[in-house]
């Protein structure tokens, strides 16, 4: 019995492409099939020349196929899309670029178009992780909540924010830049997070001079130009301080959650208050306080506070909100974020692991908007 054209196709639907998450029949990838005796063959066209998932692609393709029963023999052959169907493709999965053109920007506007995670239907927790100065360990503590979420079975995207000091792509161990179909981007993805960063633009040696105006366009960018997908959180690792990228995000993502991250130094979360005090200028919601570098545990299993002791406890008392964790000073912290395997996703029940996994199942549950706040979104 031979299979029928219309029954490959259907076979095919559940086949997806493995960055965009959709059916390639959907996205038009299968530009032809044919049968011959014991064999179908399937032209596909990919949305990039040298798409690095071309091999899982056909994989998924001959098992597909293979499971009818009906068929002996698969053959793939790929060609490319050109520029016109690589524009329907990215207007299938994101929308038409234009079409919210000539509005002018306003909360959660960019340059006139529309910042998906600013609407109040969307369910996408957006999550800002702040400090008030550099060296407190907030872009390994941005890494690695991202991956405990992730590990909650969450989806989650994380956009380094940090234009001069990037540092997420190293700490993820992302080694390939974004796939552009047609200018969008599609992040890669690793530890069960997609990521965006400068530093996929700009080597690690290499310094970003922009001013102002030119930060704000690149957050933009991060935002409209992604194809993030339906995300349950997108976490901002913020530069340190109060500058234009603070403001430019707060302008973006009224709904936003503010993470304020401090050592136990009291010179630290002195400063790290003034990062909470300027988004409370602003209208964004302070929602917790997250102590890294909080102890270190010697060979003798005592606890030297190294840097001090209290200085969390006492800033979240002085916000009214509470004390999300204190993280403990361990190596395979530091050794994880240099070598590009964080420590939430290779020793998730060590000491720090289960920390970082405490912290996020207090966001993803006690902190959680309540339907009512929800409700007074959507009035405004």
């Amino acid at each position: 019995m031979t299979i029928k054209t219309e029954e490959i196709y259907e076979a095919l639907k559940p086949v997806q492409d493995p960055e965009l998450n959709r059916s390639i029949v959907d996205l038009g990838m299968v530009k032809s099939v044919s049968v011959d005796n014991d064999q179908v063959t399937v032209e596909i066209l990919l949305t990039i020349a040298g798409c690095p998932l071309k091999a899982k692609i056909e994989n998924d393709i001959s098992e597909a196929l293979l499971e009818t029963n009906q068929i002996d023999k698969v053959q793939v052959n790929f060609g490319v899309m050109n520029d016109e169907e690589r524009a329907k493709v990215r207007e299938l999965v994101h929308g038409d670029p234009a079409s919210t053109a000539g509005s002018q920007p306003a909360h959660g506007h960019a340059e006139g178009r529309v910042i998906p995670f600013a609407d109040p239907s969307c369910k996408t927790r957006v999550l800002l992780i702040a400090s008030g100065k550099g060296g407190v360990g907030k872009s390994s503590v941005s890494a690695n909540l991202a991956i405990s979420l992730a590990n909650r079975g969450k989806s989650v995207g994380i956009v380094d924010a940090d234009v001069w000091g990037f540092s997420i792509p190293r700490m993820l161990g992302i080694d390939k830049p974004p796939t552009v179909i047609d200018d969008l981007l599609i992040p890669p993805r690793v530890h069960g997070v997609k990521a965006i960063s400068m530093g996929f633009f700009a080597r690690e040696d290499q310094p970003v001079i922009w001013r102002g105006p030119m930060l704000h366009k690149a957050l933009e960018q991060f935002l409209t130009d992604v194809f993030w997908d339906d995300l349950d959180y997108l976490l901002i690792d913020l530069p340190p301080g109060t500058g234009d990228i603070a403001l430019s995000l707060a302008q973006f993502l009224p709904r936003s959650e503010l993470y304020v991250v401090t050592t136990p130094q009291p010179a630290a979360q002195k400063v790290a208050q003034r990062a909470a005090y300027m988004a409370k200028n602003v209208n964004l919601e302070v929602k917790g306080v997250i102590e890294n570098m909080s102890w270190f545990t010697g060979d003798d299993d005592k606890r030297y506070y190294i840097f001090g002791h209290g200085g969390g406890e006492d800033l979240a008392n002085r916000l009214e909100v509470p004390l999300l964790g204190q993280i403990p000073l361990v190596q395979e912290l530091r050794e994880g974020s240099d070598s590009g395997k964080p420590l939430a996703a290779t020793k998730p029940d060590s000491e720090a692991g289960k920390v970082f996994a405490e912290i996020v199942e207090t966001i993803d549950i006690e902190l959680a908007p309540t339907r009512r706040y929800n409700e007074e979104l959507k009035i405004l």
